[in-house]
């Protein structure tokens, strides 16, 4: 099995990057490797081979950072569409089975040292306060209940271009929709889940001129609305609404109204209950309405995204590892065990 993934890599580097170094490149694939075995840098590598660990960073150096940043978008897409393209020529309720989505999410890595790249103070939701770490914005694809990693960025608080949420995202999705033509796939068809940061009438604005429909993102407590004449915040309309038993399509408490705000004018909201007793609500910022059934259908792959940011955290120990071949480890990953 090894060597047929490495293959893969391989082949796809030489047709990609037909320039390339290709010992340069060998050596980004065995670092990577070397996090399967508890080494997360050049040196610790060097240390164990005893060999100089300046004859792995004169390789390195020959490897531009725009490189690996063109290499590990070119990989993540690659198996993106492997799994994407059997689906499409399927039908829409084989489609719909599948339950394609893009969710975008934020995870914060902590970090203590001060040298690293992006390493600012975050909040992180995790430890539920401020934290010095970086933060790592990710697009995801689920498909078949597979986590696909499409594009991971280092949020920047510093600099000339790019240095907020919003803009970065829009750059991510933008590069991705650009890829995903050269395959010859209308990224745009498949619908975007994301939370409650990411909620903003600009943003919703901007990702309808990119050219995507169905958007379904988490909701604040403190939004106000206006249903059947009554205007409070959606804390309040949680305690207040009634929420119907799970029906077909929908297996938690849930219910589906009309409502209007000043920020976002006419919109769909859709209230539901887990399993905590806890309500939450979500947002239609779809062009096109939506049944409770399919709004739920696409919420429902929102939570492989955490799953994926805990188990690069916890079982793979990414605070012990350095920025160098985090990239690639991803990559190497999802090729090996999806």
């Amino acid at each position: 099995m090894w060597q047929q993934e490495l293959t893969w890599f391989f082949a796809l580097f030489h047709h990609e990057f037909r320039k390339g170094k290709r010992l340069a490149f060998e050596v980004l694939m065995i670092l990577a490797w070397a996090h399967f075995f508890g080494f997360y840098n050049p040196k610790q590598l060097a240390d164990f081979l005893d060999i100089p660990h300046q004859k792995l960073y004169t390789q390195l150096k020959y490897w531009s950072t725009y490189y690996l940043k063109e290499m590990l978008i070119r990989f993540m897409v690659k198996q993106a569409v492997e799994h994407l393209k059997p689906v499409l020529n399927k039908s829409a309720a084989t489609q719909s089975r599948a339950g394609m989505t893009l969710s975008i999410d934020n995870s914060v890595m902590d970090r203590f040292g001060k040298l690293l790249r992006c390493t600012w103070s975050w909040f992180s939701g995790r430890h539920h306060k401020t934290t010095r770490g970086q933060y790592l914005l990710g697009v995801v694809l689920t498909i078949n209940h597979i986590a696909l990693p499409l594009h991971l960025l280092f949020c920047p608080k510093q600099g000339r271009y790019n240095t907020n949420k919003a803009d970065l995202f829009i750059f991510m999705l933008s590069r991705l929709k650009a890829e995903f033509q050269h395959e010859n796939i209308d990224l745009t068809k498949i619908p975007l889940t994301m939370d409650s940061w990411f909620v903003s009438q600009p943003l919703r604005e901007r990702l309808h001129c990119l050219g995507f429909t169905k958007i379904i993102i988490a909701g604040k407590s403190n939004y106000t609305f206006t249903i059947d004449g009554n205007k409070q915040d959606a804390a309040q309309w949680k305690k207040a609404l009634v929420l119907h038993a799970p029906t077909w399509g929908i297996d938690v408490p849930s219910c589906r109204v009309r409502a209007h705000s000043q920020t976002f004018g006419s919109i769909t909201l859709f209230f539901f209950q887990k399993s905590t007793t806890r309500s939450y609500y979500l947002m239609n910022f779809s062009q096109v309405s939506m049944r409770g059934a399919e709004i739920w259908h696409i919420w429902k792959q929102h939570h492989l995204i955490e799953c994926f940011w805990k188990i690069l955290k916890s079982i793979f120990h990414i605070r012990a590892m350095q920025l160098l071949g985090n990239g690639l480890y991803t990559a190497l990953l999802i090729k090996v065990f999806a």
